[in-house]
């Protein structure tokens, strides 16, 4: 019993993290550009982990890798890039309510990746979770489908920046099931968080961090601190719990993102605005989180892998 409820308790401090870290992100953006905001996000958890492993001698060693496992690792890290970025940028354009919602897509891409690379089947309960989820999707955005496909604009735009992070962020889930085989957890998170910060090193502005004021410093603080304890909490949730109650709490992350906006609003009403909301928006949304709940709750049957 105990040991179900730390798994709750951590899956649910992982489920708020995340669901009100857009909010945070959003106030970055005031001063700051998503490649900066993701290049300091990664050097400060890094740093984190660097310092777990150098502590239990567990540093990774790249070099006696397999070239395969190596580019597999670069591939994974250049995935991963994008969604930190894409994910953050996608706030350029839309409210942080739409991209929370938008981004439960993910595990139904997820779902039907391991489909594509890992032999895996569809059950009875996931197959209505996608349905779920996708007739949600659409009440959630009727009130803007005219924007969405009349012509090209800002809020398309966002909304294909949103699905940008979720498939590049299918795409690193996914190889980093193969990555598991030769790295620990930590050492993955290292080395990913390495390649992350090589690679957006020339497109970053430091120089603007000198302009942020107080509230946009510890925006940045908590993003910065958000990426490590929200990690940490959801892996060890998954340690003590099972993955698809871990994930079935995790869904509920639009929920606080909603929560979160609304506070954010009352608080600084000339910088946030929440989306209009009328029964189908709020049907749609309520949807879109059971459908990922059912998803993930349903039990998958074990396949072998065939990669």
């Amino acid at each position: 019993m105990r040991l179900r409820l730390n798994g709750f308790f951590l899956s649910l401090i992982t489920a708020v993290l995340w669901g009100v870290l857009p909010v945070f992100l959003q106030i970055c953006l005031q001063a700051l550009d998503s490649m900066t905001i993701t290049w300091i996000r990664f050097l400060f958890a890094g740093l984190v982990v660097f310092v777990l492993l150098v502590s239990r001698n567990a540093l990774p060693n790249i070099l006696k890798q397999l070239p395969r496992s190596q580019f597999i690792l670069l591939i994974a890290a250049l995935a991963l890039v994008v969604n930190y970025v894409s994910n953050v940028k996608s706030l350029d354009y839309v409210n942080p309510e739409t991209v929370q919602v938008m981004m439960q897509i993910a595990p139904i891409l997820l779902m039907l990746g391991g489909i594509v690379f890992y032999n895996e089947h569809l059950n009875r309960l996931e197959i209505i979770g996608a349905i779920i989820l996708f007739v949600g999707l659409g009440l959630f955005f009727s009130p803007n489908l005219g924007r969405l496909f009349s012509s090209i604009n800002a809020y398309n735009a966002g909304i294909l920046l949103v699905v940008l992070a979720a498939v590049s962020w299918v795409a690193y889930a996914l190889m980093q099931k193969v990555l598991l085989r030769s790295f620990t957890a930590k050492q993955l998170t290292l080395l990913i968080y390495l390649i992350g910060i090589l690679v957006l090193t020339p497109f970053i502005h430091l120089s603007a961090i000198t302009e942020l004021n107080h509230l946009q410093c510890f925006a940045l603080l908590f993003c910065c601190l958000n990426t490590v304890i929200a990690y940490g909490c959801f892996t060890e949730a998954l340690n003590v719990w099972s993955a698809a109650k871990v994930s079935a709490v995790i869904a509920t992350g639009p929920v606080f993102t909603f929560i979160s906006v609304v506070i954010a609003q009352h608080l600084l009403p000339e910088q946030f605005s929440l989306i209009a909301l009328n029964e189908f928006v709020i049907l749609g949304a309520a949807c879109v989180v059971c459908g990922s709940m059912t998803t993930a709750l349903a039990k998958r049957k074990v396949v072998k892998p065939v990669v």
